[in-house]
């Protein structure tokens, strides 16, 4: 056999076997929506306006500190919830931003602050995983303190992929895809809270307070 002939047969199989992985990339990609299969979310009227001494401020409102252009946004997320809380004994604030996304295939994933938030001019000054809640109920958190000028804002955050909460990009996508070879896209959300403080320690205690207080008061 020639070397013209096996360059023919070799370059042949190749594309044979690149035809036949694409086939099995499309047979395999995931096409059932978890969300499809839930109950519905509705983040504006399941997230209390009020619990404890906590009570939304209807005069300031926190924004989704994200890059991206709102048509951007609205493509990712198929819910975005951002309010302000004033607790009434002490006058404290937490801003809380949630955004759910129905579909957390790769392309879609919910963007995380610690990328957001240097695309907005903030410095990231340093990074660290805590747990919250007690028992059964404590999950993974990341914090992160950032600044901007003047501007000191210390922030808690994790999120969800179907119903594993995750804080690292391994786990995240190991859990995707746990759901892939299952046929399934997950879905999920990104929970935040924040404050402007610069006592960093004393805002990251307050925001660990205010989701304690606040998760027994959410439906199941």
């Amino acid at each position: 056999m020639n070397n013209s002939r096996r360059t023919m047969l070799r370059a042949t199989a190749m594309c044979a076997l690149m035809l036949a992985g694409a086939g099995a990339s499309v047979a395999l990609k995931p096409t059932t929506l978890l969300a499809d299969q839930l109950p519905p979310i509705d983040l504006e009227n399941q997230i209390p306006r009020s619990f404890g001494t906590w009570r939304v401020d209807e005069r300031t409102s926190a924004r989704v500190v994200n890059p991206q252009a709102e048509t951007l946004l609205n493509k990712l997320y198929s819910q975005l919830l951002t309010r302000t809380y004033v607790d009434t004994l002490t006058g404290e604030r937490i801003m809380l931003s949630i955004a759910y996304g129905a579909n957390q295939s790769d392309a879609l994933q919910v963007h995380l602050p610690d990328v957001c938030y240097p695309a907005q001019g903030f410095e990231v000054l340093d990074s660290s995983f805590a747990r919250i809640g007690e028992g059964r109920n404590e999950f993974p958190v990341k914090r992160l303190i950032t600044r901007m000028g003047s501007r000191a804002e210390p922030l808690t955050y994790w999120t969800t992929v179907g119903d594993t909460v995750v804080v690292t990009g391994t786990k995240r996508k190991a859990t995707q895809l746990g759901y892939g070879l299952r046929g399934v896209v997950p879905d999920g959300l990104i929970f935040r809270v924040s404050g402007i403080q610069a006592d960093t320690s004393t805002a990251l205690e307050l925001q660990k307070r205010f989701v304690e207080e606040l998760l027994p008061s959410l439906p199941a």
